[in-house]
């Protein structure tokens, strides 16, 4: 089942973005996840490509210059406490060669890019990728350069395509947002818990862009707990809706997974269950809008051990064959993995549930949400192709 027209960027340099042993990001979850998708033989060696290694100067198509100094500097004075342009803090403290670190990320997200747009696959994937936080002037949120917004200029720039961007992840995709909130040929969209408990706390219905971007960015804040059925419902009606509306040429897609249940950092509560359904969904929609042009990203998912491999390979085998993994985990994979991880693994793609606890307002829960939902949509004017008053 697997497919020639699928890229999965991928370098060991990947792992060098690393904060300190105890942080939460941990991109040791890239190398559980390629490792996990080579053993179930959904990916093959052929399918695996190594990103360009840019100049540093397409950091300036998004990021203020003084802000990329601040970083080489922390790059290499380690370590730095002042909390200056987001450096140093609890959040985003610095390590030796961040900034080197930090420019790979945003090779491979380009390299995606550039992977679909050449015609050399028609869908690519950059786990190394999805650091939606980033602002032109300042780190934020474990994030120090914002890769998705450097690859989304390179698209407009070079290729001239309307980008729809989906973003999934638990938290708001403030910093993309606010890279083209007055560009109406960039459609940002985020699905997210609402700000009102979560980092960064934006991301309200209100945030609709400004100027020419008016009414092309879209944020649909769910409510702590929510679980799988109605982040689908909203989800599911949503995207369609928008992308019909926006009619994007090409679809690039943020995919956190720290919406899951077990996520130590969110207060969703989905299971693996979602982190298969997404990926479905924005595969048709990337085939039937933008001729199957689809860049996928990596994000947020902080349980590296239990959750972040499974989810993020089944994103890569929806990718690969619009299918899903199914049944138990390799043995192989087990055997090797779990003695460095400080919980039991789980043996079986789908979640046991075992731990899985009822949520007692789940009707509010869905009702809210879903009143959340239709008032987003009721700016949409689907006949006239506008954003109505």
């Amino acid at each position: 089942m697997k497919s020639e027209n699928t890229a999965f960027i991928y370098t060991d340099d990947f792992l060098d973005y690393s904060f300190h042993e105890e942080h939460p990001f941990n991109q040791k979850r890239v190398l559980l996840t390629k490792e996990l998708l080579e053993i179930s033989k959904g990916l093959t060696k052929d399918q695996i490509v190594a990103p360009v290694q840019l100049d540093e100067e397409i950091l300036y198509s998004i990021h203020n210059a003084d802000y990329i100094q601040a970083v080489k500097k922390a790059s290499k004075k380690h370590p730095i406490s002042d909390g200056s342009y987001g450096l140093g803090t609890h959040d985003t403290p610095s390590f030796l060669g961040m900034f080197e670190a930090s420019l790979v990320s945003v090779n491979g997200s380009v390299e995606a890019a550039e992977q679909v747009m050449t015609g050399k696959v028609s869908h690519a994937l950059s786990l190394g990728g999805g650091l939606h936080h980033g602002f032109p002037n300042r780190a934020s949120g474990f994030c120090i350069f914002n890769d998705i917004a450097i690859a989304i200029n390179h698209l407009r720039k070079h290729y001239d395509v309307k980008v729809l961007y989906i973003d999934t992840d638990a938290h708001h995709g403030d910093g993309v947002q606010h890279c083209f909130y007055q560009d109406a040929h960039v459609c940002t969209v985020s699905f997210h818990e609402t700000g009102r408990y979560l980092y960064p706390g934006t991301g309200k219905t209100s945030e609709r862009g400004i100027k020419d971007g008016f009414g092309y960015s879209f944020n649909f804040p769910l409510d702590a707990f929510t679980e799988d059925d109605s982040f689908l419902e909203v989800f599911h009606t949503s995207i369609q809706e928008i992308t019909a509306y926006f009619q994007p040429d090409i679809i690039v897609s943020q995919h956190g997974v720290d919406a899951h249940y077990l996520d130590p950092l969110t207060h969703l509560h989905s299971t693996l269950h979602l982190f298969e359904e997404i990926p479905k969904v924005i595969h048709q929609l990337a085939h039937q809008y933008c001729d199957g042009k689809w860049v996928a990203l990596g994000g947020g998912g902080y349980d590296i051990w239990r959750v972040v491999p499974r989810a993020w390979s089944q994103l890569w085998q929806v990718m690969n064959t619009n299918e899903t993994f199914k049944g138990r985990i390799p043995q192989h994979w087990l055997e090797k993995w779990q003695p460095y991880s400080p919980v039991p693994l789980p043996d079986t793609w789908h979640d046991s549930l075992q731990d899985y606890r009822e949520i007692p307002r789940r009707k509010e829960i869905e009702e809210n949400n879903r009143r959340m939902y239709q008032q987003v949509l009721k700016f949409i004017d689907n006949k006239q192709g506008k954003i109505s008053d």
